[in-house]
């Protein structure tokens, strides 16, 4: 099915009424869900996670079940269902795998990678495999640029990826191999299940694995070796900003600055280079 009649077709499933059982549970989760917030209506985006942790997608039944626990119309639903690009309005695959091909993780190769997923995968953009695994997508940015190229699979990261290491990813996940992205879970849950989580149901897994590696910790490195410090935050309380001073002929903060032109003061410590008021001496 291509990716135009896919958004044409309504699934038979997405209109059925819910089994009494799963109606049960879903209303009582949303009652859990609704509680936290002082007006319902904010529950929306919870409940729409909610609703895809059980059918997998933003069902017909999932948007009217919502409309009705928080008072609102058909079209106000769907008008946040397909607003957001984490809820999916057609049957989606068990793993989301979003190819970053924003302009970093581009120009480091997402685009050669997602390429290279749609035709080992015969799929293109937002289309899922026959078997019902993987539905690949292009993402705008994985906000990991410090790991280009990145992809991300049910949005756990997969770092500095290669065309060969994801399609390895996808044929492992095909596999029902147990994954382990680079940050994060030791595993990759399915999209219902991570559904479930972003609906607000801690599946107790949240402090598993490194939440921030080397590339990101690096400038927080960089300044404890120089002895920078944030505005406000100098030993003296005055609250005045503690910065590197660096010549604007200077390279780097590390790289000697070169003899500073006239009508410039020389660089000292907590005194920005500028025009000194009066002409200085040629």
């Amino acid at each position: 099915m291509t990716q135009e009649a896919a958004y044409l077709h309504v699934d038979a499933e997405s209109k059925a009424p819910y089994a009494a059982d799963v109606l049960e549970r879903l209303r009582a989760d949303a009652e859990v869900v609704i509680a936290r917030y002082p007006g319902k209506r904010s529950a929306l985006l919870p409940l729409l996670h909610l609703v895809q942790s059980v059918d997998g997608y933003v069902t017909g039944r999932g948007l009217k079940l919502c409309a009705e626990l928080l008072d609102l119309t058909a079209a106000e639903v769907s008008a946040v269902a397909t607003y957001y690009t984490q809820y999916k309005r057609h049957p989606n695959g068990d793993y989301t795998v979003g190819v970053c091909t924003n302009t970093l993780c581009a120009i480091m190769g997402g685009d050669l990678i997602f390429d290279r997923l749609s035709e080992h995968l015969g799929v293109g953009n937002d289309e899922t495999t026959p078997d019902g695994k993987i539905t690949l997508e292009r993402i705008e940015c994985n906000a990991g640029c410090d790991y280009a190229p990145v992809v991300m699979t049910n949005w756990e990261f997969f770092d500095n990826q290669t065309p060969e290491s994801a399609t390895r990813l996808v044929d492992d996940l095909r596999a029902g191999k147990d994954v382990a992205p680079t940050r994060g879970a030791h595993r990759v849950c399915t999209f219902k299940e991570i559904s479930r989580v972003l609906a607000g149901f801690n599946d107790g897994r949240a402090d598993e694995g490194v939440g921030a590696g080397p590339a990101s910790l690096l400038g927080l490195q960089i300044a404890k070796e120089q002895g920078w410090r944030a505005p406000g935050d100098d030993a003296g309380g005055s609250g005045a900003p503690v910065q590197p001073q660096v010549h604007p002929e200077q390279t780097s903060i590390d790289s000697p600055s070169k003899a500073g032109p006239t009508g410039m003061r020389s660089t000292q410590p907590g005194t920005p280079p500028g025009p000194t008021g009066k002409e200085e001496p040629k």
